[in-house]
């Protein structure tokens, strides 16, 4: 039976790789994952990234600055949900409200 990967895990592991010097292979065998599998969460991050109607832009060079761009994104997300959660913990009666969102 295939090991299965929650999303946040996922998600950490692109941004290693993403976000480091170090190349998809490394990075799986520091996570204990296939590289194989990594390498398609990467692939498939980077298709979320286009825009949804966008044609892929296999061909096109990403520009440093659009690397960067994304890089910065990624690190506001992660902020943002580590924020929310700290809320939570620091004030438990708003747990259900920040869980749907509000």
């Amino acid at each position: 039976m295939p090991k299965r990967y929650t999303q946040q895990f996922k998600d950490e592991a692109v941004r290693l790789v993403l976000d480091g010097p170090r190349p998809i292979i490394q990075v799986a065998r520091e996570l204990g994952v296939n590289d194989t599998t990594l390498g398609n969460w990467v692939a498939q991050y980077r298709r979320s990234v286009v825009e949804p109607g966008a044609t892929p832009r296999g061909d096109e060079p990403v520009t440093a600055r659009e690397r960067e761009l994304e890089r910065e994104n990624r690190k506001l997300r992660e902020e943002n949900a580590f924020l929310v959660k700290a809320s939570a913990f620091v004030c438990p009666e708003r747990k259900g409200a920040i869980a749907v969102g509000r």
